[in-house]
């Protein structure tokens, strides 16, 4: 399996194998890896159940199969949810069955047959190099643990074909001695492969053993005449003739042997451009590795080309030079190097004809025979390298036009072009490969401090080392800065520079060397300064977005533009490297480009408050797909091109992948007075904290919300925000000690003389007072609050007062009516299309059953509930399902039935961070007594 890759990768090559991060994951009974094994072997494509049932049980499968099957499935998803939260392989129910997806390099299988494709084609030493990383991927029999017959003849035959073109390639390069043995046992475990024959035939022959190749077939033909009743194959019989007759076509030992440089001639001048390696170079090393593969298989009738493009400050230039100097004796005839100053403040590009006019010198021709013409120029330089093999090195380039004329002509010459732009063009018209910096690895940026100041601080100062490193953003420009100031003010200590970079306003000053105009801020300015207007505009607006990534509807919101614009021109910052795509229509700022981004945006203003309206008609728009609502707050009608999910569980993924920008965005409006704004905000996105427990984060947002409301006297804000409050809370069990809030509430609802208000208000406050233990108060609130909603028609409020009231009345035993209630509450919601609050009614109903001892019924209740929740990917609402049937099960006496279904609940309930979960624990101890 490949090294150093995150998330899952599987293994079939062998047996089963499951990575997690590069660790092996147990897998389990032999029926998981079976069904495992037919998913990986089908990866994203849907393997149907009654397919995984034959395989697996083959003729007599029990009664229970499918059930077997599911539950199977049930926990191979939990095995890779767990191992990988992020989800790089995921199992589907896909009718008729299931898939897993998947991409397909994480699966040892198909990188095998991609190297075998790539081998196609290519010179011999290449064709080996490829074939032997290849077969170095199978571990052993295809899949020899595991049961079920799955399908893996078309692997074995894969194996067998690069193992034969391997050996063939090696007989291209001369190794005919040193295969003679290893074929030898080839043919004797695959007796009826030809091509196998063949080729221990040729490397006998070649080996001066023409004796044995001749035996070698005719032990073949024996073989294939007494047991198959064939005659060889016309090839080998061509072959045999061949020995036969010493024909010299077939060649001699040691003819062929493998390509070798070629030495520079005498009296050519050989240049050496490349400036100095930095010293302590540190890391990269997959890219040096990618650049070594590059050269392994560039085409040696042509120009190979590299754009290794990034970040300013992210080490383009010292890679490749690094890397050139470190593959010098790759390149016999010269290292050429140029820095053509795309992005050099005060200065313009160099032009291609000075590049090439000191070219032409470095490769001997005199001045005075310099040509004049561009043109000329550009034919001398070819013509003087039609026959060399160099490395040419361009070092910032500003744009694909600037380096075309400087490309060498061919005959294996290597480029390595470095820009802060992609370059796309290169790659389509002159087939370049594309190498795209990031930023340093934690601990190679550990090492590059040691190492720039020349002593271990990482061991004297761990804690800060590392502080220093998050705060330099692992962005190498910016540690050898911070590196350098330690050296160049020795009492410092590595917690005292920490503390000065730990101020944001502080810390792009901090990372400047004003005396050597090397610094963070100038080398991002230089980037800046170069955009046109509108992209200027867009980088302050990514700025401006307090959170931690840029959508291109924010950016369309805060610039006034339609969205295909924003599209485009957050492609062209990450073209230029100033924004990063990390999924698509997900931009990220690096922290140091953010800090750069909010010196140039100055102060917020309209723009903030454009942000802040584009997403309270987002939110307003995803929360009514996920609950009905009715607290008379519609955004609805603005014309900010807000995100549009089309379901339930879009919006869900919508909210999920925007919490923490709105955290954030709670945050900076409340810090520029944008109050009303911020508790609108706050009470829009209490829907997903409902259905998606937040804490912490909600209880802080929260006390924002409440204190703008407050500080903008606004009345319903306040009322709002602490019903909000409420019903997270009540959703996570912990209603107590809310009743001075509560009638807070109840007072300003009064006031305000909304009857919807008012419903809201009584529920909040009888709820407040039931977990008070004054139930008798709480009752008159809860029958108050039903007879004003169903005198305003306010359905939702009804149903959820209900849902309140009954259970009320099964805390005082009053268990038949609480069940009228608890149903009256279902039938509402479901006319009303609530879906998630229908499935809590259903079960909450389960319990009432179970506790009137109709057992049968409330079984009946808990599963339909917890069926609804699946499929609706309701994950509280299925772990409350499976913790109501955990309890009717273990009424019935089904123990280990009622254990499965409460781990499974305490499973999901930990994962969303619910405190619901001690409640499961409980219920879990309780049974184990």
């Amino acid at each position: 399996m490949a090294e150093g890759r995150s998330g899952l990768e599987f293994g079939v090559l062998g047996p089963l194998q499951v990575l997690a991060d590069g660790k092996p994951l147990p897998i389990g009974r032999k029926g998981m890896r079976g069904l495992l094994a037919m998913l990986v072997l089908d990866a994203n494509r849907v393997v149907p159940i009654d397919g995984i049932v034959d395989c697996l049980w083959a003729d007599d499968p029990p009664a229970t199969a499918r059930t077997i099957v599911h539950g199977y499935v049930s926990r191979l998803r939990r095995m890779l949810e767990e191992a990988d939260p992020a989800g790089s392989a995921r199992i589907l129910t896909t009718p008729p069955g299931y898939q897993l997806l998947v991409d397909p390099w994480r699966l040892d299988f198909h990188r095998a047959r991609q190297l075998v494709s790539s081998a196609r084609g290519k010179p011999a030493p290449i064709r080996a190099q490829l074939l032997r990383e290849s077969l170095g991927l199978w571990r052993g029999p295809v899949l020899g643990d595991v049961p079920g017959r799955p399908a893996t003849t078309d692997l074995e035959e894969l194996r067998l074909a690069a193992l034969e073109e391997r050996v063939e390639a090696e007989l291209e390069l001369g190794r005919h001695l040193e295969l003679v043995g290893e074929l030898r046992r080839l043919v004797d475990e695959y007796p009826f492969r030809e091509r196998l024959v063949a080729h221990s035939m040729r490397a006998l022959y070649r080996s001066g053993q023409r004796a044995d190749a001749l035996d070698a077939y005719q032990r073949f033909h024996r073989r294939v005449v007494d047991e198959l009743g064939i005659d060889p194959g016309p090839e080998l019989r061509v072959l045999h003739e061949q020995v036969l007759r010493d024909d010299p076509a077939l060649g001699g030992e040691g003819d062929i042997a493998p390509v070798a440089l070629v030495p520079p001639r005498a009296g050519v001048v050989v240049p050496a451009l490349l400036p100095a390696a930095a010293s302590g170079f540190i890391g990269r090393d997959d890219e040096l590795a990618r650049l070594d593969l590059l050269c392994a298989q560039r085409d040696l009738q042509a120009t190979t080309i590299a754009v290794v493009a990034g970040a300013p400050g992210i080490g383009k230039s010292e890679l490749v030079v690094t890397w050139g100097h470190r593959r010098a004796e790759w390149f016999p005839d010269g290292l050429l190097y140029a820095s053509l100053n795309g992005f050099v403040p005060d200065r313009d590009p160099v032009e291609p004809g000075e590049v090439l006019g000191r070219f032409l010198h470095a490769l001997g021709v005199p001045a005075d025979g310099l040509p004049r013409d561009l043109d000329d120029r550009v034919g001398l330089y070819r013509s003087v390298l039609a026959k060399r093999r160099v490395l040419v090195v361009l070092d910032d380039a500003w744009d694909p036009e600037h380096v075309r004329l400087l490309l060498p002509p061919g005959a294996g010459s290597v480029v390595l072009v470095t820009s802060r732009r992609r370059l796309e063009s290169l790659v389509v018209s002159n087939g370049a490969r594309m190498l795209t910096l990031d930023t340093l690895r934690e601990e190679e940026s550990v090492r590059l401090v040691d190492s720039v100041v020349g002593k271990p601080v990482s061991e004297q100062e761990p804690t800060a080392v590392r502080m220093l490193v998050e705060l330099c953003g692992n962005l190498p420009l910016a540690l050898r800065i911070a590196a350098a100031k330690l050296v160049l003010s020795p009492e410092w200590t590595v917690e005292d520079l920490v503390v000065r970079l730990s101020h944001d306003d502080h810390r792009l000053r901090t990372l400047d060397l004003p005396e050597t105009g090397v610094g963070v801020a100038r080398a991002l300015a230089v980037s800046y300064r170069n955009l046109p207007p509108e992209l200027a505009e867009t980088f302050r607006a990514a700025g401006l977005v307090p959170g931690r990534w840029v959508s291109p509807h924010a950016i369309a919101a805060v610039c006034g533009t339609d969205l295909g614009t924003a599209q485009n021109r957050l492609a062209d910052l990450a073209d230029a490297h100033l924004v990063v795509e990390q999924w698509r229509g997900g931009y990220v700022l690096h922290d140091l480009v953010r800090l750069y981004a909010r010196e140039v945006v100055g102060p917020a203003g309209p723009d903030l408050r454009r942000l802040v309206d584009h997403y309270l008609a987002a939110c307003d728009h995803a929360r009514r797909l996920i609950r009905p609502v009715a607290d008379g707050l519609d955004f609805s009608g603005g014309d900010t091109p807000a995100a549009r999910p089309a379901t339930a569980g879009q919006a869900l993924s919508w909210f999920d992948k925007e919490w923490p920008n709105l955290i954030a965005l709670v945050h900076a409006g409340a810090e520029a007075g944008l109050h009303r704004q911020v508790w609108q905000l706050v009470r829009l996105v209490h829907t997903y904290c409902v259905t998606r427990p937040a804490g912490r984060e909600w209880q802080a947002i929260a006390e924002f919300g409440l204190a703008s409301a407050r500080i903008a006297a606004d009345r319903r804000g306040e009322m709002l925000v602490l019903h909000a409050m409420h019903e997270v809370d009540k959703r996570a069990g912990s209603s107590r000690g809310r009743l001075a809030d509560a009638r807070r509430a109840y007072a300003i609802a009064a006031d305000l003389g909304e009857p919807r208000y008012l419903v809201m208000a009584l529920d909040q406050l009888a709820c407040a007072l039931t977990a008070e233990d004054r139930d008798k108060e709480a009752l008159a609130c809860y029958r108050e609050a039903v007879e004003v909603a169903r005198g305003d028609g306010d359905a939702l409020g009804e149903a959820t007062v209900l849902d309140d009231l009954a259970q009320a009345e099964r805390k005082l035993g009053r268990l038949e009516k609480a069940a009228r209630h608890q149903f009256e509450a279902m039938e509402v919601h479901h006319r009303n299309g609530d879906e998630r609050a229908f499935v809590v009614a259903v079960n909450n109903l389960a319990g009432l059953y179970a506790d009137l001892g109709l057992l049968a019924e409330a079984e009946e209740n808990a599963r339909q509930g917890v069926e609804l929740a699946r499929g609706g990917a309701m994950r509280f609402e299925e772990a409350f399902g499976r913790l109501v049937l955990g309890g009717v099960l273990a009424r019935r006496g089904e123990v280990v039935a009622a254990q499965a279904e409460l781990a499974e609940s305490l499973r999901l309930f930990e994962r969303l961070g619910s405190a619901r979960a001690r409640q499961v624990r409980s219920a879990l101890e309780a049974l184990d007594r």
